[in-house]
């Protein structure tokens, strides 16, 4: 009986517990467009970024088809800090990629929204643990920013979890 009682009790909170919906991604990506050099508006906290200040990213393609990664970020003290990776598109779309710091573990990098111009990119993946905000200068359009923002729940993710980057 006591069972019984533990493996309904297990159902119930199967039952009520929800995953998280399918995380949507724009239609595609133009690698071509998105290479280049991307300024970090905002992120969710995470430890490879505390501290961190003037962040950027570049992407580059390698000759064998991959996407090159440059993080730079300035510490506290006025110290420059980079990680290079390695990213692939995961599928046709170039909207969902893999990417690599640390060879043979890959990350989600999923592209949420985008402009139609490429000048900022709203990137997250399935857990919902990370988010960027992106952009191609370094001061993002207040209107561009309150539209993001207005999306966030849509995605799954809180803005009041929301690091603003000093640039």
């Amino acid at each position: 009986m006591r069972y019984l009682f533990l493996a309904a009790l297990a159902l119930i909170f199967a039952a009520c517990s929800s995953p998280k919906p399918e995380l949507a991604t724009v239609e595609r990506v133009q690698i071509n467009k998105y290479l280049g050099k991307w300024y970090e508006i905002a992120r969710y906290e995470h430890s490879f970024e505390v501290g961190c200040s003037d962040v950027s990213a570049t992407y580059s393609l390698k000759e064998n088809g991959e996407i090159q990664v440059l993080n730079s970020c300035t510490k506290e003290g006025g110290i420059l800090t980079q990680a290079k990776g390695v990213a692939y598109a995961t599928d046709a779309t170039n909207s969902k990629l893999k990417v690599s710091f640390f060879w043979p573990f890959y990350g989600d990098y999923w592209v949420l929204a985008l402009d139609e111009n490429y000048t900022y990119a709203v990137i997250g993946e399935p857990s919902r643990k990370y988010f960027w905000i992106l952009s191609r200068t370094k001061i993002l359009d207040e209107r561009v920013k309150q539209n993001i923002l207005s999306q966030m729940p849509q995605f799954g993710y809180e803005e009041k979890k929301l690091i603003w980057t000093k640039q």
